[in-house]
């Protein structure tokens, strides 16, 4: 792994409030007030048309805080946004993998993952996102129940439903996408709560593509609604479709990966009933999709959940737990994103989430998301000669984390 770390070259400070950054920020506002506290930041150096680098320091009372930023300007034809991902969902790879896969200029990690499996012993960790995602307007997957999310605690009204995304506008937003599903029988329609997902709703049916991959469908039948360790259910059935007719019905989910033109049902307690009164050689047809609430769909869309809205904090964030952090923000119009990640590197302290927030407000982002945090924190870039990409940060667990998905900047030109 290349890594390299920048100095702060030409230094603008501003005053920032620790904690919450109130009043007008860089994008033109009064400056705010605190005492003791500052913020430096470096000129943007280019990484390609349309995308710049730089670092800030932050100073605060228990600490120093260093941070990477990407701007990218999406107004910029040459530019475009996606998601980046180990080819199937159930998988996880380094970020500076991930990016050089696909020839991205830059990229930051993405969606809390489904990381351990400590609460169902003998149950193996998917790697799967928690939240939805979209890649080049191909729909992955859905949420799964905010019970069964990893990461922070959800601020009041957040929900694992919750995507940073951008539409085929070229304009980013955060947006809300829910599963829209069903499974046609000549009986009627069995309605699906879940999409290549490592959990699912109680009393729920899934569907599994071969974006899914061989990880285990075991997982989707653990835990509850509400609680994530809660015991597997054993009232379970899985069914496969292969082009249009039921091929295979079993007691318990599978592994293995999906065949092309096959979709697998799982169904757990009412779902898995349901599955039960199938038949072999029956036709079955299976459609979903993804809705937004936005008056365009997105083209590429990477959970997390918010923490600005109209310029401000939301309220409710976390003001206790420090940690290295990883966010993006939009500026006003949507034709700007900020990605920030900050540096784990010893002897440098992280943030709340409530301070991210107004951090990522104080640059100016009319809206903005938490993502995966910690040791998945992870920024790159093109190093410039030619050679691809390099980590800007130092990852807290001193060396890349491999995640399930991460924020892809191109730039062609």
């Amino acid at each position: 792994m290349k890594q390299r770390f920048g100095r702060v070259r030409v230094v603008l400070t501003v005053l920032v409030v620790s904690g919450v950054l109130a009043g007008g920020g860089m994008a033109g506002g009064a400056p705010a007030t605190a005492a003791g506290t500052s913020l430096t930041r470096s000129d943007a150096l280019p990484v390609a048309p349309g995308v710049a680098y730089g670092e800030f320091r932050m100073t605060l009372p228990r600490g120093v805080v260093h941070g990477h930023l990407l701007t990218v300007d999406l107004g910029d034809p040459r530019v475009s946004v996606d998601l980046l991902y180990p080819g199937v969902v159930g998988a996880r790879a380094p970020v500076s993998r991930l990016a050089a896969a696909r020839g991205a200029v830059a990229a930051v990690n993405g969606d809390f993952f489904h990381i351990t499996e400590t609460q169902h012993p003998g149950v193996a960790a998917t790697g799967a996102p928690d939240g939805p995602a979209v890649v080049s307007g191909r729909q992955l997957k859905a949420a799964v129940p905010d019970g069964q999310r990893f990461g922070p605690v959800l601020p009041p009204g957040a929900s694992t439903e919750d995507v940073l995304g951008v539409g085929y506008d070229r304009r980013a937003r955060l947006d809300r996408l829910t599963l829209h599903g069903v499974a046609l029988t000549p009986e009627g329609g069995l309605p699906l709560r879940g999409l290549n997902q490592y959990a699912l709703p109680v009393d729920g049916i899934g569907a599994y593509t071969p974006q899914w991959g061989p990880a285990s469908r075991e997982r989707a039948v653990c835990g509850t609604d509400t609680e994530r360790a809660a015991p597997c259910s054993t009232d379970t059935a899985e069914v496969t479709v292969r082009y249009g007719r039921v091929t295979a019905i079993e007691d318990t989910p599978g592994a293995g990966g999906v065949a092309a033109g096959s979709v697998v049902l799982v169904g757990r307690e009412e779902g898995a009933r349901q599955l039960r009164k199938l038949h072999l050689g029956e036709p079955l047809r299976v459609g979903y999709r993804l809705a937004g609430e936005g008056p365009v769909p997105l083209r590429f869309a990477v959970g997390g959940f918010p923490i600005v809205r109209d310029g401000r904090p939301v309220a409710g964030l976390d003001t206790v737990a420090v940690a290295v952090r990883t966010a993006a923000g939009i500026a006003p119009g949507g034709r700007v994103l900020y990605l920030l990640a900050l540096d784990g590197a010893r002897g440098q302290t992280g943030l709340t989430v409530n301070e991210l927030g107004a951090l990522m407000a104080e640059l100016g982002s009319e809206e903005a998301m938490n993502l995966d945090g910690g040791g998945s924190s992870t920024l790159v870039t093109d190093d410039g000669t030619g050679d691809g990409v390099v980590v800007r940060n130092h990852p807290s667990g001193g060396a890349e984390r491999p995640v399930a998905n991460g924020v892809g900047i191109f730039s062609f030109g």
